[in-house]
Protein backbone atom coordinates (compact mmCIF):
# COMPACT_ATOMS: atom_id res chain seq x y z
CA UNK A 1 0.00 0.00 0.00
CA UNK A 2 3.15 2.53 1.10
CA UNK A 3 4.13 1.57 -2.28
CA UNK A 4 2.05 1.88 -4.34
CA UNK A 5 0.99 5.81 -2.54
CA UNK A 6 4.75 6.43 -3.24
CA UNK A 7 4.63 5.66 -6.82
CA UNK A 8 1.50 8.03 -7.15
CA UNK A 9 3.01 10.50 -5.27
CA UNK A 10 6.23 10.24 -7.38
CA UNK A 11 3.70 10.25 -11.06
CA UNK A 12 2.29 13.28 -9.52
CA UNK A 13 5.22 15.41 -8.94
CA UNK A 14 6.90 13.91 -12.63
CA UNK A 15 3.73 15.54 -14.37
CA UNK A 16 3.98 18.49 -12.18
CA UNK A 17 7.31 19.00 -13.59
CA UNK A 18 6.47 18.25 -16.82
CA UNK A 19 4.00 20.85 -17.01
CA UNK A 20 6.29 23.29 -15.24
CA UNK A 21 8.63 22.47 -18.00
CA UNK A 22 5.71 23.23 -20.84
CA UNK A 23 6.38 26.73 -22.74
CA UNK A 24 3.07 28.87 -21.87
CA UNK A 25 1.04 29.96 -24.98
CA UNK A 26 -1.21 32.29 -26.31
CA UNK A 27 -4.41 32.00 -28.05
CA UNK A 28 -5.16 33.28 -31.73
CA UNK A 29 -8.76 33.76 -32.69
CA UNK A 30 -10.05 34.68 -36.18
CA UNK A 31 -12.70 37.96 -35.78
CA UNK A 32 -14.78 40.11 -38.46
CA UNK A 33 -14.11 43.44 -38.02
CA UNK A 34 -16.40 45.77 -40.29
CA UNK A 35 -15.00 48.28 -42.29
CA UNK A 36 -16.44 51.64 -43.07
CA UNK A 37 -13.70 52.36 -44.88
CA UNK A 38 -14.45 49.72 -47.29
CA UNK A 39 -17.89 50.27 -47.50
CA UNK A 40 -18.99 50.86 -51.14
CA UNK A 41 -15.92 50.00 -53.11
CA UNK A 42 -16.38 49.30 -56.74
CA UNK A 43 -14.39 46.25 -56.50
CA UNK A 44 -17.71 44.67 -54.83
CA UNK A 45 -15.46 43.25 -51.83
CA UNK A 46 -16.80 42.83 -48.69
CA UNK A 47 -16.06 45.46 -45.46
CA UNK A 48 -16.70 43.11 -43.27
CA UNK A 49 -13.08 41.49 -43.34
CA UNK A 50 -11.52 38.87 -41.22
CA UNK A 51 -8.62 39.49 -38.69
CA UNK A 52 -6.51 37.65 -37.03
CA UNK A 53 -5.68 38.44 -32.94
CA UNK A 54 -3.05 36.52 -31.44
CA UNK A 55 -3.33 37.02 -27.46
CA UNK A 56 0.14 36.78 -25.38
CA UNK A 57 0.29 33.97 -22.78
CA UNK A 58 -0.55 35.99 -19.64
CA UNK A 59 -3.57 37.82 -21.48
CA UNK A 60 -6.54 35.65 -20.13
CA UNK A 61 -5.25 35.41 -16.10
CA UNK A 62 -3.42 38.89 -15.98
CA UNK A 63 -6.95 40.40 -16.59
CA UNK A 64 -5.73 43.75 -15.00
CA UNK A 65 -2.86 44.17 -17.60
CA UNK A 66 -3.03 46.19 -20.59
CA UNK A 67 -0.42 45.32 -23.97
CA UNK A 68 0.69 46.80 -26.87
CA UNK A 69 -0.29 46.08 -30.65
CA UNK A 70 1.62 45.28 -33.38
CA UNK A 71 0.13 45.72 -36.14
CA UNK A 72 0.94 42.96 -39.03
CA UNK A 73 0.38 43.66 -42.83
CA UNK A 74 0.78 40.59 -45.40
CA UNK A 75 1.85 40.39 -48.84
CA UNK A 76 0.69 40.08 -51.98
CA UNK A 77 -1.65 36.86 -53.24
CA UNK A 78 -1.01 36.08 -49.19
CA UNK A 79 -3.81 36.52 -46.68
CA UNK A 80 -3.69 36.67 -42.91
CA UNK A 81 -4.18 32.77 -43.03
CA UNK A 82 -0.85 32.40 -45.06
CA UNK A 83 0.72 33.42 -41.28
CA UNK A 84 -1.79 32.26 -38.53
CA UNK A 85 -2.33 28.99 -40.51
CA UNK A 86 -0.06 26.84 -39.93
CA UNK A 87 -0.24 23.96 -43.29
CA UNK A 88 -1.46 26.66 -45.49
CA UNK A 89 0.46 28.23 -48.57
CA UNK A 90 1.86 31.13 -47.23
CA UNK A 91 5.13 32.35 -49.20
CA UNK A 92 5.84 33.38 -45.07
CA UNK A 93 5.99 30.50 -43.22
CA UNK A 94 7.15 26.94 -43.38
CA UNK A 95 4.04 24.48 -43.59
CA UNK A 96 5.20 23.60 -39.76
CA UNK A 97 4.59 26.43 -37.90
CA UNK A 98 2.35 29.62 -37.60
CA UNK A 99 3.11 33.69 -36.52
CA UNK A 100 1.49 32.19 -32.84
CA UNK A 101 3.85 29.35 -33.03
CA UNK A 102 6.57 32.12 -33.60
CA UNK A 103 5.34 34.67 -30.95
CA UNK A 104 5.11 32.20 -28.41
CA UNK A 105 8.56 30.84 -28.68
CA UNK A 106 9.98 34.72 -28.52
CA UNK A 107 7.51 35.20 -25.95
CA UNK A 108 8.47 32.68 -23.57
CA UNK A 109 12.04 32.55 -24.21
CA UNK A 110 13.02 35.74 -23.29
CA UNK A 111 13.29 37.11 -26.70
CA UNK A 112 10.33 39.41 -26.48
CA UNK A 113 7.93 41.26 -24.34
CA UNK A 114 4.24 39.71 -24.38
CA UNK A 115 2.38 41.81 -26.85
CA UNK A 116 -0.78 41.58 -28.91
CA UNK A 117 -0.51 41.18 -33.07
CA UNK A 118 -3.18 41.55 -35.33
CA UNK A 119 -2.81 41.19 -38.86
CA UNK A 120 -6.40 42.19 -41.28
CA UNK A 121 -7.65 39.60 -44.09
CA UNK A 122 -6.09 41.94 -47.50
CA UNK A 123 -6.86 39.64 -49.78
CA UNK A 124 -9.41 41.13 -52.19
CA UNK A 125 -10.82 40.21 -55.34
CA UNK A 126 -7.64 41.31 -57.30
CA UNK A 127 -5.01 39.40 -54.71
CA UNK A 128 -4.23 42.51 -53.11
CA UNK A 129 -5.67 45.53 -51.59
CA UNK A 130 -1.73 47.57 -52.32
CA UNK A 131 -2.96 48.85 -48.65
CA UNK A 132 -3.95 52.33 -50.38
CA UNK A 133 -7.00 54.46 -50.32
CA UNK A 134 -9.34 54.33 -54.13
CA UNK A 135 -12.98 54.70 -54.44
CA UNK A 136 -12.44 51.39 -56.92
CA UNK A 137 -10.52 49.04 -53.77
CA UNK A 138 -11.19 51.06 -51.02
CA UNK A 139 -9.97 53.58 -48.51
CA UNK A 140 -7.59 50.94 -47.12
CA UNK A 141 -5.88 53.26 -45.53
CA UNK A 142 -8.88 54.36 -43.40
CA UNK A 143 -9.71 50.99 -42.52
CA UNK A 144 -6.18 50.22 -41.15
CA UNK A 145 -5.34 53.51 -39.17
CA UNK A 146 -9.09 53.69 -37.91
CA UNK A 147 -11.56 51.18 -38.26
CA UNK A 148 -9.21 48.36 -37.46
CA UNK A 149 -7.13 50.46 -35.12
CA UNK A 150 -10.65 51.74 -32.79
CA UNK A 151 -12.20 48.03 -33.19
CA UNK A 152 -9.32 46.55 -31.50
CA UNK A 153 -9.17 49.17 -28.97
CA UNK A 154 -12.83 48.63 -28.09
CA UNK A 155 -12.66 45.21 -27.36
CA UNK A 156 -9.08 44.02 -26.22
CA UNK A 157 -6.75 45.40 -23.22
CA UNK A 158 -4.55 47.37 -25.40
CA UNK A 159 -2.35 50.63 -24.20
CA UNK A 160 -4.22 52.91 -27.03
CA UNK A 161 -1.68 55.35 -27.15
CA UNK A 162 0.80 55.48 -30.41
CA UNK A 163 3.44 54.92 -28.12
CA UNK A 164 1.49 51.58 -27.53
CA UNK A 165 1.19 50.60 -30.96
CA UNK A 166 3.50 49.48 -33.84
CA UNK A 167 3.33 48.68 -37.32
CA UNK A 168 4.95 46.24 -39.62
CA UNK A 169 4.66 44.05 -43.19
CA UNK A 170 6.49 42.58 -45.64
CA UNK A 171 6.69 43.12 -49.18
CA UNK A 172 3.22 44.56 -50.35
CA UNK A 173 2.90 44.87 -46.21
CA UNK A 174 6.25 46.68 -46.05
CA UNK A 175 5.20 49.28 -48.77
CA UNK A 176 1.98 49.24 -47.04
CA UNK A 177 3.96 49.97 -43.74
CA UNK A 178 5.97 53.18 -45.13
CA UNK A 179 2.89 54.33 -46.96
CA UNK A 180 0.60 54.90 -43.73
CA UNK A 181 3.88 55.80 -41.45
CA UNK A 182 3.91 58.75 -43.61
CA UNK A 183 0.34 59.65 -44.46
CA UNK A 184 -0.90 59.24 -40.59
CA UNK A 185 0.95 60.47 -38.29
CA UNK A 186 -0.06 60.17 -34.43
CA UNK A 187 -1.21 56.53 -34.53
CA UNK A 188 1.80 54.05 -34.47
CA UNK A 189 4.87 55.21 -32.88
CA UNK A 190 7.38 52.59 -34.16
CA UNK A 191 7.71 50.96 -37.37
CA UNK A 192 9.05 47.40 -39.09
CA UNK A 193 9.47 46.95 -43.45
CA UNK A 194 10.39 43.98 -44.35
CA UNK A 195 11.29 43.67 -47.90
CA UNK A 196 8.73 46.43 -49.08
CA UNK A 197 7.70 46.48 -52.53
CA UNK A 198 6.48 48.69 -54.77
CA UNK A 199 8.99 51.88 -53.76
CA UNK A 200 10.01 52.78 -57.12
CA UNK A 201 8.72 54.91 -59.64
CA UNK A 202 8.00 53.16 -63.31
CA UNK A 203 8.25 56.23 -65.15
CA UNK A 204 7.74 54.17 -68.28
CA UNK A 205 5.77 51.23 -67.68
CA UNK A 206 6.37 48.27 -70.44
CA UNK A 207 6.06 44.86 -70.99
CA UNK A 208 4.49 41.75 -71.43
CA UNK A 209 2.38 41.83 -68.39
CA UNK A 210 0.72 45.48 -68.85
CA UNK A 211 -0.17 43.87 -72.44
CA UNK A 212 -1.57 40.67 -70.83
CA UNK A 213 -3.56 43.18 -68.55
CA UNK A 214 -5.28 45.43 -71.25
CA UNK A 215 -6.10 42.08 -72.60
CA UNK A 216 -8.60 41.29 -69.76
CA UNK A 217 -11.60 42.21 -69.84
CA UNK A 218 -14.61 40.12 -68.08
CA UNK A 219 -14.27 38.56 -64.34
CA UNK A 220 -14.14 35.08 -66.49
CA UNK A 221 -10.17 36.70 -68.06
CA UNK A 222 -9.87 38.13 -64.32
CA UNK A 223 -9.98 34.35 -62.67
CA UNK A 224 -7.75 33.32 -65.39
CA UNK A 225 -4.70 35.78 -65.35
CA UNK A 226 -1.12 35.08 -64.37
CA UNK A 227 0.80 36.84 -61.87
CA UNK A 228 2.24 39.21 -63.58
CA UNK A 229 -1.18 41.09 -65.24
CA UNK A 230 -3.16 40.29 -62.25
CA UNK A 231 -0.55 42.83 -60.31
CA UNK A 232 -1.02 45.52 -62.75
CA UNK A 233 -5.03 45.44 -62.09
CA UNK A 234 -4.75 45.24 -58.45
CA UNK A 235 -2.31 48.47 -58.43
CA UNK A 236 -4.73 50.21 -60.89
CA UNK A 237 -7.33 49.43 -58.93
CA UNK A 238 -5.37 50.97 -56.00
CA UNK A 239 -3.50 53.57 -57.64
CA UNK A 240 -5.79 54.76 -60.72
CA UNK A 241 -9.35 54.24 -59.89
CA UNK A 242 -12.06 55.32 -62.77
CA UNK A 243 -15.49 55.52 -61.59
CA UNK A 244 -16.85 55.98 -64.94
CA UNK A 245 -14.80 53.16 -66.13
CA UNK A 246 -16.84 50.05 -66.27
CA UNK A 247 -16.33 47.01 -65.64
CA UNK A 248 -13.19 47.15 -63.88
CA UNK A 249 -13.49 50.96 -62.82
CA UNK A 250 -9.92 51.85 -63.20
CA UNK A 251 -7.38 52.85 -65.96
CA UNK A 252 -4.34 51.08 -66.91
CA UNK A 253 -0.83 53.56 -67.62
CA UNK A 254 -0.67 51.74 -70.99
CA UNK A 255 -3.47 51.52 -73.47
CA UNK A 256 -3.43 50.21 -77.15
CA UNK A 257 0.52 49.17 -76.69
CA UNK A 258 0.87 52.93 -75.77
CA UNK A 259 1.88 54.81 -72.25
CA UNK A 260 -0.99 56.83 -70.72
CA UNK A 261 1.52 59.60 -69.31
CA UNK A 262 -1.50 60.77 -67.07
CA UNK A 263 -2.43 57.74 -65.73
CA UNK A 264 1.59 56.42 -65.42
CA UNK A 265 1.74 59.86 -63.05
CA UNK A 266 -0.43 58.94 -60.60
CA UNK A 267 1.23 55.47 -59.79
CA UNK A 268 4.42 57.65 -59.61
CA UNK A 269 2.53 59.57 -56.48
CA UNK A 270 1.96 56.44 -54.93
CA UNK A 271 5.64 55.54 -55.39
CA UNK A 272 7.30 56.14 -51.76
CA UNK A 273 10.61 56.81 -52.93
CA UNK A 274 9.16 59.69 -55.12
CA UNK A 275 7.21 61.26 -52.47
CA UNK A 276 8.60 60.44 -49.48
CA UNK A 277 10.50 64.32 -49.21
CA UNK A 278 6.59 65.71 -48.59
CA UNK A 279 6.59 63.30 -45.66
CA UNK A 280 9.52 64.45 -43.56
CA UNK A 281 8.15 66.19 -40.72
CA UNK A 282 5.72 63.55 -40.01
CA UNK A 283 7.99 60.70 -40.68
CA UNK A 284 10.28 62.53 -37.86
CA UNK A 285 7.63 61.73 -35.27
CA UNK A 286 8.25 58.06 -35.05
CA UNK A 287 9.90 56.82 -31.99
CA UNK A 288 11.79 54.04 -34.05
CA UNK A 289 12.36 52.71 -37.60
CA UNK A 290 13.79 49.35 -38.89
CA UNK A 291 14.38 48.07 -42.57
CA UNK A 292 15.59 44.60 -43.69
CA UNK A 293 15.68 43.05 -46.90
CA UNK A 294 17.60 39.87 -48.33
CA UNK A 295 20.59 40.19 -50.56
CA UNK A 296 19.30 38.00 -52.76
CA UNK A 297 16.05 39.78 -52.75
CA UNK A 298 15.40 41.95 -56.08
CA UNK A 299 14.19 45.00 -53.90
CA UNK A 300 17.12 44.83 -51.68
CA UNK A 301 18.23 48.13 -53.64
CA UNK A 302 14.93 50.16 -53.32
CA UNK A 303 14.60 49.00 -49.35
CA UNK A 304 18.20 50.34 -48.94
CA UNK A 305 17.67 53.05 -50.94
CA UNK A 306 14.55 54.00 -48.57
CA UNK A 307 16.78 53.89 -45.66
CA UNK A 308 19.44 56.29 -47.06
CA UNK A 309 16.79 59.24 -47.78
CA UNK A 310 15.82 58.91 -44.32
CA UNK A 311 19.59 59.05 -43.03
CA UNK A 312 19.84 62.08 -45.43
CA UNK A 313 17.12 63.50 -43.66
CA UNK A 314 18.43 62.80 -40.41
CA UNK A 315 16.11 60.31 -39.58
CA UNK A 316 17.49 57.31 -37.48
CA UNK A 317 16.19 54.40 -38.94
CA UNK A 318 18.16 50.72 -38.66
CA UNK A 319 18.71 48.79 -41.71
CA UNK A 320 20.07 45.36 -42.40
CA UNK A 321 20.82 43.02 -45.68
CA UNK A 322 20.80 39.55 -44.17
CA UNK A 323 21.74 36.47 -46.02
CA UNK A 324 18.09 35.58 -47.85
CA UNK A 325 15.95 36.01 -50.49
CA UNK A 326 12.22 37.43 -50.48
CA UNK A 327 10.68 34.94 -48.60
CA UNK A 328 12.98 32.42 -46.83
CA UNK A 329 13.87 33.60 -43.70
CA UNK A 330 10.63 36.02 -42.93
CA UNK A 331 9.86 33.71 -39.63
CA UNK A 332 13.15 33.88 -38.43
CA UNK A 333 13.16 37.53 -38.98
CA UNK A 334 9.97 38.26 -36.95
CA UNK A 335 10.56 35.92 -33.81
CA UNK A 336 14.93 37.46 -33.24
CA UNK A 337 14.24 40.91 -35.20
CA UNK A 338 11.02 42.60 -35.72
CA UNK A 339 9.29 41.28 -32.29
CA UNK A 340 12.64 41.68 -30.16
CA UNK A 341 12.32 45.40 -31.78
CA UNK A 342 9.14 46.46 -30.40
CA UNK A 343 9.48 45.06 -27.40
CA UNK A 344 12.40 47.85 -27.37
CA UNK A 345 10.43 50.50 -28.77
CA UNK A 346 6.96 50.47 -27.35
CA UNK A 347 5.65 51.01 -24.15
CA UNK A 348 4.71 48.76 -21.87
CA UNK A 349 2.15 48.24 -19.24
CA UNK A 350 4.03 48.47 -15.78
CA UNK A 351 2.82 45.28 -14.59
CA UNK A 352 4.99 43.84 -17.58
CA UNK A 353 9.15 42.97 -17.22
CA UNK A 354 10.87 44.70 -20.26
CA UNK A 355 13.63 42.89 -22.14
Amino acid sequence: MMKAFTLALLLLAAAAAVYAETPARGSFERIKVHGKSLEGNLEGDSPDRDVSVYLPPSYATARNRRYPVVYLLHGYTNSDEGWFGPGLKSGFLSANTSLPAVADKAMTDGGANEMILVMPNAYTIYQGSMFSNSVTSGDWEGYVTRDLVAYVDSHYRTIATPAGRGLAGHSMGGYGTIRLAMKYPGVFSSIYILSACCLTANLNPQGQAFAQAEAIHTPEDVAKAGRGPITMLAEAAAWSPNPKNPPFFFDLPVKDGVVQPAVAARWVANAPLAIIDQYVSNLRKLHAIAIDVGDKDGLSKSNQELSRILSEYDIPNVFEIYDGDHTNHIALRVERNVLPFFSKNLTFDKESHRK
